[in-house]
């Protein structure tokens, strides 16, 4: 082969090898843009393969590249076998746009049908008898959706992904049209100008308007999503009490860190004064935006239960008849604990939740009163435990997101590690106790699996009143 020969077919072949290349960039651009977006999208991936795909193969089929790889067994069952793949993205593509049942079928049918040509070529090589039946399938398939897609009255009753499904009518038309053209051509044994591959890529532009039309309308449906949730975080966080009221007996802080924007978690200072204090926390099942909801209709439930504030079985006995049937099948685990500086009493109820953690003299007692979640049976009852206060008490609620925090071997947290912790900050104020406590949880786990919320409070007296000033504990 002269040199002269090889700049004559590469003269021929120089548009047919710029295309190629052009949708050759344009495929592996968009498949660096489905890569950076980090979300599966189908219909990018098919695009970008397609655009690929078709792009190669004008370059393996090129007859310069036949001159110099004349005899080449591989190159010759290589060349056949994508032959056979090239349009199988192409199908995979309109059936991602959301086809009726029987015409994905067809579509399934067709890819397989490909499949099984490309790997009967790459393995036996190819024949001319496995070209007609391929020209045959690409000719009925073509005709198949061009009739289909063409006869459409309106984008919406083929594709309600696509709302731009008719700008690509005209180059679908003309790229299908061409195919049948050239795959008709060996059955009249004539030989017609390749004029396919710029039928393509008047396809290959109206496909990419398409896609890029349904990628940016996902990206500002996500970002009105974004939007939503932010507005439901800020509610959400305004359904939350502020910072407790100053008190003489009390000191109360809390921390809620939520897995996602908005949280299943709760907690609520029901009664806060000089002499007594309701504190409650509460738990969603599940997480995100039902979660959240349900949380908010918890706030209402307790807000409800005002008037028996210093009885906890009644408190959460109300609730639960408030939640009852609201909930879609969601429960509710809570704790609720009443204290008195009057009397020195804490009473408290529990509805499925983590106990009560109490810290006196530097040791954690476990208090537990449980009885069933909330909002799951209308027979469900729950019982007070009375224990006496003292001074310096530490009284600690939870939810179940800090003691089952995992780390990356998938151990737990665990109560044990909380109890340390509990006594290691036991001269800290009830807010740098709940920070230290949240920052060791979150730097064991990594990564945040749950929604994490705990509310410490400290039982002081009129004697012992102090500033943080002149005490951290305070």
């Amino acid at each position: 082969m002269s040199a002269e020969e090889v700049l004559t077919a590469f003269r021929r072949d120089a548009p047919y090898l710029f295309l190629g290349a052009a949708f050759a960039a344009v495929g592996m651009v968009t498949a660096a843009f489905a890569v950076l977006r980090r979300q599966r999208d189908s219909l990018l991936i098919c695009f970008a393969l397609f655009a690929a795909l078709y792009g190669f193969r004008l370059w393996i089929s090129s007859p310069m590249l036949a001159m110099m790889a004349q005899g080449a067994t591989f190159y010759a069952r290589l060349r056949g076998a994508v032959n056979y793949v090239t349009l199988i993205p192409a199908l995979l593509f309109f059936i991602s746009l959301g086809l009726r049942r029987f015409e994905r079928a067809v579509g399934y049918a067709a890819v397989g049908f490909g499949c099984l040509l490309a790997a009967a070529t790459f393995l036996f090589g190819d024949s001319p008898h496995y070209e007609r039946i391929n020209s045959i399938a690409v000719i009925s398939a073509s005709g198949f959706f061009l009739i289909r897609f063409m006869a459409s009255g309106s984008a919406e009753s083929i594709a309600p992904e696509a709302a731009n499904f008719d700008v690509i009518r005209w180059g679908l038309l003309i790229f299908v049209g061409l195919v049948v053209w050239q795959n008709s051509a060996q059955f009249f044994h004539t030989s017609l100008p390749l004029l396919e591959p710029f039928g393509f890529a008047a396809f290959l532009s109206t496909l990419g308007y398409v896609a890029a039309r349904s990628t940016l309308r996902r990206d500002r449906q996500l970002e009105e999503i974004q939007k939503e949730l932010e507005v439901a975080r800020r509610i959400q966080l305004s359904i939350l009490p502020g910072e407790f009221p100053p008190s003489s007996n009390f000191r109360v802080a809390a921390r809620y860190v939520p897995m996602t924007s908005v949280a299943g978690d709760f907690y609520d200072y029901i009664i806060a004064d000089d002499h007594q204090v309701g504190l409650l926390i509460a738990d969603v099942s599940g997480h995100g935006v039902p979660a959240a909801l349900i949380a908010s209709m918890v706030k209402l439930a307790a807000a409800s239960q005002r008037a028996v504030a210093a009885k906890p079985c009644q408190f959460l006995t109300g609730m639960n008849s408030a939640l009852l049937g609201n909930t879609q099948d969601q429960f509710v685990t809570a704790a609720y604990v009443h204290l008195n500086s009057e009397s020195g009493e804490m009473r408290y109820s529990a509805a499925g939740h983590p106990p009560l953690l109490l810290v006196r003299n530097g040791r954690v007692t476990q208090i537990e009163e449980n009885g069933l979640m909330l909002a799951a049976f209308d027979f469900a009852s729950y019982s007070t435990a009375v224990h006496k206060l003292e001074i310096d008490d530490r009284i600690v609620m939870y939810t179940d997101g800090v003691v089952e925090a995992s780390n990356a071997a998938r151990d737990f947290f665990g109560h044990d590690a909380l109890c340390d912790l509990l006594t290691r900050t036991r001269e800290l104020s009830p807010a740098m106790a709940a920070d230290s406590i949240i920052s060791s949880v979150r730097q064991w786990s990594g990564t945040q699996d749950d929604d994490l919320t705990i509310l410490i409070c400290d039982y002081i007296s009129k004697r012992n009143e102090c500033s943080e000033k002149t005490h951290p504990r305070c």
